[in-house]
């Protein structure tokens, strides 16, 4: 296998856990895709057309801040990107964070966690943040408990 990265964006600790297990399994480093000012659960309430989540996706163009640029992505040929799914695509900090790295010839394979969609329009949205080489695969929801074994021999078919 190649060096590989897991990075992540977790805003309820689901996709944090799932993370975790997905690193430990394929022997991965593991990156915290941290926001500057943390997501509140009111920030979070997609009920609210008012709330900090559903203002960021409904602008297409919304680039929340992140904590830090700390990642060393040039180190890694791979990077599998976990994230929650909203509103059917990547939240907006999965920009962010693509955008603020050189991602040139590099693997990206999404994982994601959801309460009930796919991954919808989430290749499209994310591929204009990245360099033209590359490569961006729709990889797994991984809702649920996970085995150690199940995640290992998934990374195993996209790596």
């Amino acid at each position: 296998m190649s060096k590989t990265l897991v990075a992540y964006f977790s805003a309820g600790g689901t996709t944090a856990r799932v993370a975790k297990e997905l690193a430990q399994a394929v022997g991965a480093d593991l990156y915290e895709i941290k926001p500057a000012v943390t997501y509140t659960k009111a920030d979070l309430n997609w009920m609210d057309k008012k709330s900090r989540s559903s203002v960021e996706m409904n602008d297409k163009s919304s680039r929340p801040a992140l904590a830090d640029r700390d990642a060393n992505v040039a180190a890694y040929d791979t990077v599998l990107l976990g994230f929650p799914i909203w509103w059917y695509v990547a939240p907006t900090i999965i920009n962010s964070f693509l955008e603020s790295y050189d991602f040139s010839g590099k693997k990206i394979v999404l994982f994601a966690t959801s309460g009930g969609s796919g991954f919808g329009n989430t290749v499209a949205g994310l591929r204009s943040s990245v360099a033209a080489d590359a490569v961006i695969v729709e990889g797994k929801l991984l809702n649920g408990r996970q085995t150690a074994a199940g995640l290992k021999a998934w990374a195993e078919t996209v790596l």
